[in-house]
């Protein structure tokens, strides 16, 4: 009802309910001029010993200084809402029209200005919506024959339904179903405006007869108007012109070319292939006129990124007496063969002190003249590491490289025709990438090489689908002897353990620190402590440790073969950037390793010592991986939204792997998941995240957010996190971490927290202020409100939204 008035009170902080921006207002001066000078003046010689410590110039300065300050808190404020009896008598109609829209025929309407204390008052609205009317019948009055049946066909359709209450609002979404229906079913002249509603209540009991008017079509020629019956329309031709501008729009094309029954012409020599042409195009000859072909069209050359957006034009034909066929014609735009663009950027982070960063991107299209696009774009990084031990070194001493190519077909090739499936108005791509990336003095030094064979098809606006057909990624660790170096929370707990069983004076320990020598140290007292002979102080719980610690170790610093397939649907119902009430809905699938375990049964293939089978030295990787993402927002009116979103997944390793490449697996905590924890922090479980880096196989991930609009481009938050990972069917025994029942529900850690915003239109920046309500790591006494403190609070700062 509220979004009905015309006028209504100051806005308000939620929670608060303080007017923050009328008080910002308020401090403006009425004459910000005549007040500074009334300041100046205030004080004998206040004026001449400014003018004497500044200047005249500077001391005016701060007079324009005081003049724009005081326009810039009126433009951020805003003025009180003053009693207007007017608006509030509009209100009323409008209060009226609303139940009026609604079924409640009879409505009545009044308003009271109650004035109060201190110059405020109260407008109250009353109202009687008495009983409201309900369809009865509908009856049509359709002149056309041809749109008369057209209408009974699809009569089941109806968005008027006999019994419901009226609402204005059906009778809307019906004139918009009956035009859309004859738009994409021939009638080419149809237009919205021939569909009228008449209502008969007189005498009915509160019933509504409806009856729904089509007349035929009203033209006027030689100052004769008549009415013509709308007739369906087709397709007698489709031309297209693949380099139209608007310097050729009079000139005669020198090229064209007939194919499938579409002309394609072009003023200079034809760079496109015939068929990469008529597949962009799905108006189509030989078809009645639809309105969707059109949209499909659109959509479908915008998606290639090779034109602009095209120019789409019909006309009656001429060659046709009965003036029912159509001409089609498609003004296509080349873009630019060749594109070029670069980046650059200066970042942080826990591992590098300072890092630079470049890339860029080369682009060309219509490689093969099948309007495909080839990309290659590079990147690289240098930075200064936070853990340098000698000062004499590079200040540089970190770097990244990396190097994607990327091919993309406006088809799907596949050996069979599969048109049929998916058919050309889901705009298929074919996509081939291939990467290549390499670290150096990051963590265990990595090479990265990826390949994917992608398909990709849209079936709506608000559907995708994409399906890595293959999806190979060999990752190898150049500087394992590193490890304890880099995962010192591992190192640590080994160490107590060794320490404590081992001589001071053994050769596995540091004789200058006493403590265990990396690598070679480290690793001998594993061997040696989880060998045939382990030294007699160890307890079984500490065998377990550093069972545990080698587990770990072995799996992050194996080389990684993953060869997987996966599928990925996604269904985004938002209409634009600016919509706020919408919900996302993604599931995915992923197989891993199955073809290669295929091929190495076939082949008869030896397993190694491990009963796993290795290609090019290396255990390939065997899983399978589903997620499931859903994103709601709602949007509450006047720059408040409620958002939430709720994620799960799970990995489980089978056949030729006991654990999920390190790649592959799922963390918990950062800016963008529960932000009471930073990045990797949160988990397993109720371990309380031992590891630098904390990663497991299932992730349950909570959030919901109230957002409100403080001042101007600046919005607040509140928000909650709720989520955690587990390991679960792998080769982790550690009771805190595993996952062993619907009881474990009760390890899901609670982050709450307050946000701020700035939207600068184009990007969103945020900050984010998290904390810890309920810590699943901590004691079972200790687990609600211990970290409930600014010192223990985990700032966040990011780009745009976390949902």
């Amino acid at each position: 009802m509220k979004n009905q008035l015309y006028q209504t009170e100051n806005a308000r902080l939620p929670l608060l309910r303080t007017p923050l921006r009328l008080h910002i207002y308020n401090l403006a001066k009425e004459n910000p001029d005549s007040s500074y000078q009334n300041w100046l003046q205030n004080k004998p010689n206040r004026e001449q010993k400014m003018i004497n410590f500044l200047s005249k110039k500077q001391v005016d300065r701060l007079g324009v200084g005081y003049t724009g300050f005081n326009n810039w808190l009126k433009s951020t404020g805003e003025p009180p809402v003053i009693v207007d009896s007017t608006k509030a008598k509009r209100s009323e109609k409008r209060l009226e029209s609303y139940y009026w829209n609604n079924g409640w025929f009879n409505v009545e309407a009044d308003y009271k200005i109650i004035q109060e204390k201190n110059q405020k008052a109260t407008v109250a609205y009353y109202i009687e919506p008495h009983k409201p009317y309900f369809i009865d019948s509908l009856n049509t009055k359709i002149e056309s024959t041809v749109a008369d049946s057209i209408y009974r066909v699809h009569l089941k359709e109806s968005k008027i339904i006999s019994g419901n209450q009226y609402r204005t609002l059906d009778l809307e979404a019906e004139r918009e179903r009956i035009s859309s229906l004859y738009r994409n079913s021939g009638l080419y002249h149809f237009e919205k405006e021939f569909i009228k509603f008449d209502a008969d209540t007189v005498n009915t009991d509160k019933k509504v007869n409806l009856n729904l008017l089509i007349s035929n079509r009203r033209i006027t020629e030689q100052d004769i108007t008549k009415k013509i019956p709308f007739q369906i329309h087709n397709i007698s031709k489709v031309n297209v012109f693949t380099d139209y501008s608007y310097a050729n729009r009079n000139k005669t094309p020198n090229d064209s070319v007939f194919y499938k029954g579409y002309n394609i012409y072009s003023y200079d020599k034809r760079k496109y292939t015939r068929k990469a042409i008529t597949n962009s195009v799905l108006i189509a000859p030989g078809e009645v006129f639809r309105d969707r072909d059109k949209t499909r069209t659109y959509n479908q050359i915008s998606n290639l990124r090779t034109f602009k957006y095209p120019n789409i034009r019909y006309e009656v034909d001429p060659n046709d007496p009965e003036g029912t066929d159509l001409i089609a014609s498609v003004l296509l735009t080349p873009r630019k063969k060749y594109s070029a663009n670069a980046d650059f950027d200066v970042s942080t982070s826990n591992i590098q002190a300072f890092g630079l960063g470049f890339g860029g991107s080369f682009l060309i299209r219509n490689v093969f003249k099948g309007a495909e696009i080839f990309e290659v774009s590079a990147s690289g990084n240098i930075g200064s590491s936070r853990d340098r031990d000698d000062s004499e070194d590079a200040f540089f001493d970190i770097t990244e490289i990396g190097l994607d190519l990327k091919l993309s077909f406006p088809k799907i090739i596949f050996p069979l025709d599969i048109s049929s499936i998916i058919p050309k108005y889901m705009s298929p791509t074919t996509n081939l990438i291939v990467g290549l990336s390499s670290q150096q003095n990051v963590g265990l030094d990595k090479q990265n090489v990826s390949g994917i064979f992608n398909y990709s098809w849209k079936p709506s606006t608000k559907l995708l689908n994409d399906l890595d057909l293959i999806n190979v990624q060999y990752v190898r660790n150049l500087n394992t002897a590193n490890y304890f170096n880099i995962y010192s929370n591992s190192y640590s707990l080994l160490n107590d353990i060794a320490t404590d069983v081992l001589d001071s004076d053994s050769a596995l320990l540091n004789p200058d620190s006493g403590n265990l020598i990396i690598p070679e140290g480290a690793n001998a007292f594993i061997q040696r402590s989880l060998g045939e002979n382990p030294d007699a102080d160890l307890t079984s719980d500490d065998i377990d440790e550093i069972d545990d610690i080698n587990e770990r170790k072995e799996r992050l610093t194996q080389d990684n073969l993953i060869f997987t397939s996966n599928y990925t649907y996604t269904k985004n119902n938002r209409e634009n950037i600016y919509d706020e009430d919408f919900s996302i809905f993604k599931f995915r699938v992923e197989l891993a390793g199955n073809v290669l375990s295929t091929i190495s049964n076939l082949a008869g293939l030896k397993q190694n010592s491990n009963e796993r089978f290795e290609l090019f030295g290396v255990e390939f990787s065997q899983y399978v991986k589903t997620e499931i993402d859903y994103i709601k927002h709602w949007d509450l009116g006047q720059k408040s939204v409620i958002a939430v979103r709720a994620f799960g997944g799970i990995a489980i390793p089978y056949g030729n792997a006991n654990n999920i490449p390190f790649a592959r697996s799922f963390f918990g905590g950062g800016p963008n998941d529960n932000r009471a924890w930073n990045p990797y922090d949160l988990g397993p479980g109720s371990s309380g995240s031992k590891n630098e880096f904390n990663e497991a196989n299932m992730k349950i991930a909570l959030s919901a957010e109230y957002r409100y609009n403080i001042l101007g481009s600046l919005n607040g938050a509140f928000f909650i996190d709720a989520g955690n990972i587990w390991n679960v069917l792998d080769n982790v025994e550690e009771e805190n971490a595993v996952f062993s029942g619907w009881g474990d529900l009760q390890e899901l850690a609670v982050g709450t927290g307050i946000g701020f915003r700035y939207d600068f239109d184009f990007f969103v920046i945020r900050f984010d202020l998290g904390f810890k309500t309920f810590n699943p790591a901590n004691d079972e006494d200790q687990r609600w409100f211990k970290g409930y403190n600014f010192s223990k609070a985990v700032p966040n700062i990011q780009i745009n939204y976390p949902f």
